[in-house]
């Protein structure tokens, strides 16, 4: 399941959206204000974030900006017709594309494909971190160069969190995301023992981690120094 943050203030526009982008296999959130956009973020991880500029308590600019001190996802501008400063200004922000209004639902579908297809190829596959080296290709992985064994869905969480490090994402996603088959139903306690487990694996002091992090209430981040 691919997740879509909508950041859109006109409640029409807004709706037509989320409804001509979902699919069974694309979720969209909507979000009205620059402030449900960053509670949004802090409690989920998103696939493409699509954000209009001129809203009610600031610019879509200034999320995109602090979106991009810590994340590669893909984002979509929303602008109207005579904002021209805005497209510039959002493309040297780190914007991957942009969509003047009025458009066609048609045309945005096909360029939020574009963006999900791109994200998803994108995504690194091997990261080197301090004294970790992640190669999730090759399925090898090592820290102060010695090799350290990792199941399945250990993997599945370490890549989740590295891929979106420095943001939080909630209980909720990780399980969703990481135990995908459906096969049965899976509660939060197997998340808890799994991040037990990496801890052990990882962090040097597992009862304080230095990277693998409890952001209490939400869930997890792998933070960024």
């Amino acid at each position: 399941m691919q997740k879509i943050l909508l950041l859109e203030d006109d409640t029409t526009l807004g709706n037509g959206i989320r409804l001509a982008l979902q699919s069974p296999s694309v979720q969209t959130q909507l979000c009205r204000t620059l402030a449900q956009a960053r509670s949004a973020l802090a409690e989920n991880g998103f696939d493409l974030l699509i954000l209009d500029v001129n809203l009610p308590d600031g610019s879509g600019l200034e999320l995109l900006e602090q979106v991009r001190k810590t994340s590669t996802v893909p984002v979509i501008l929303l602008t109207a017709n005579d904002m021209e400063m805005d497209v510039v200004t959002g493309l040297e922000s780190g914007a991957d594309d942009y969509i003047t209004k009025p458009f066609s639902l048609a045309i945005l579908r096909a360029r939020v494909n574009a963006q999900l297809r791109r994200g998803t190829a994108g995504k690194a596959a091997c990261f080197a971190i301090d004294s970790f080296t992640f190669d999730f290709d090759r399925m090898e992985f090592r820290k102060d160069g010695q090799p350290i064994e990792l199941s399945k869905t250990e993997q599945k969480l370490l890549r989740l969190l590295l891929e979106n490090r420095g943001q939080t994402l909630s209980r909720a996603t990780l399980v969703d995301r990481v135990w995908t088959d459906g096969s049965e139903f899976v509660d939060e306690n197997a998340l808890s023992v799994t991040v037990k487990r990496l801890r052990g694996k990882l962090e040097d002091t597992p009862s304080s981690p230095r990277y693998l992090k409890t952001v209490y209430g939400i869930g997890y981040t792998w933070a960024v120094k």
